[in-house]
């Protein structure tokens, strides 16, 4: 079991990564911090502990992080995810609050005290904040994966920026930074990959039949999602980044790729861009490993056996998955 901590941006692939991450035992969630993404950082605190409400996992810490980015003015991503952040679902609001520390607070405290792993979802506004204060606690980070970014695909929110890296330019400039001068490696869940992982009507149907409980809040939280998805990129279903870098935390065989330096651009039409010197131009060390192959199918066998549940509470067999492959 491997202790992490989530970075979040809830943000309706966040919900579904979150969903994995606290149904795959080789996890120990030590807690969930958010940042201002895809929704403002006290909104996806509230829809962090709805999803955890779902989970039956409200003994999880939520903390709230930054609410802007370090310089640039903050535009959230509700036009994809919803006024609610969670595709204008409006679910019950959960009685039990955040924790009163702040997330950068607490991602110090906890970095000073030992080794854990980082998933970061969204932004990476709070690391920015710790890292840039205490650059050593970055030998603390046992593994950091980011979803985030892009090397050959084109962006999603300018012709070459993925969003969360777009939203927080310099926070992500400065995280390569000091990986790279503390030797450590960022593994980037960037679009390449995460374009792949398209959750289709006929798989959501699937998860339905299989879970009813789980697979309705999954259809509730994501029919906004792919009207988005469909309106905007033509896209049958819709593009479910986050709950990939969960999977590949997990599993290393879920995607592959190569190590390089890795720089983002801060200013400009090519603001949020990630440059990755692939051939090595600047004769560099790695600060990342950048994944460019991923299996769809694999993905998603992967996380309907951790996320639905029969009511035996027994799990699926192969044989009761093998539709899968046909969807």
């Amino acid at each position: 079991m491997r202790k992490i901590i989530i970075d979040c941006d809830p943000g309706i692939d966040d919900a579904l990564a979150i969903m994995l991450a606290v149904n795959s035992p080789e996890l120990k969630i030590a807690a969930i911090t958010t940042v201002s993404g895809n929704v403002p950082s006290d909104m996806g605190a509230v829809n962090a502990k709805k999803v955890l409400k779902q989970l039956n996992r409200l003994d999880i810490p939520v903390y709230i992080g930054e609410d802007a980015p370090l310089r640039e003015e903050y535009i959230d991503a509700r036009d994809t995810h919803g006024m609610d952040g969670l595709g204008e679902s409006f679910l019950p609001e959960v009685s039990s609050g955040c924790e009163k520390q702040s997330a950068v607070d607490f991602l110090t405290e906890i970095l000073e005290k030992e080794k854990i792993s980082i998933i970061a979802l969204g932004p990476m506004t709070n690391l920015a904040k710790v890292f840039s204060k205490k650059p050593h606690l970055i030998r603390n980070v046992e593994e950091l994966v980011s979803m985030g970014g892009n090397f050959r695909s084109h962006g999603n929110c300018s012709p070459v920026a993925e969003y969360n890296y777009w939203c927080d330019p310099d926070a992500a400039a400065i995280v390569y930074d000091l990986f790279e001068k503390e030797g450590n490696i960022i593994h980037m869940i960037g679009l390449d990959v995460t374009r792949e992982i398209v959750l289709t009507p006929n798989r959501l149907e699937y998860m339905c039949r299989l879970d009813k409980e789980n697979g309705e809040f999954i259809r509730k939280i994501t029919g906004f999602y792919m009207d988005f998805h469909w309106e905007q990129e033509g896209i049958i279903g819709c593009v479910i980044n986050d709950p990939l870098a969960v999977a590949y935390f997990i599993d290393r065989s879920m995607c592959s790729g190569f190590d390089s330096f890795t720089a983002v651009a801060t200013d400009g039409i090519c603001r949020g861009q990630t440059v990755v010197d692939s051939m090595d131009f600047w004769k560099k060390e790695p600060n990342s490993r950048i994944l460019t192959e991923t299996d769809p199918e694999k993905f998603f066998r992967f996380f309907m056996e951790r996320v639905l549940k029969k009511e035996d509470g027994s799990k699926w067999n192969d044989e009761e998955l093998k539709l899968l492959h046909e969807l």
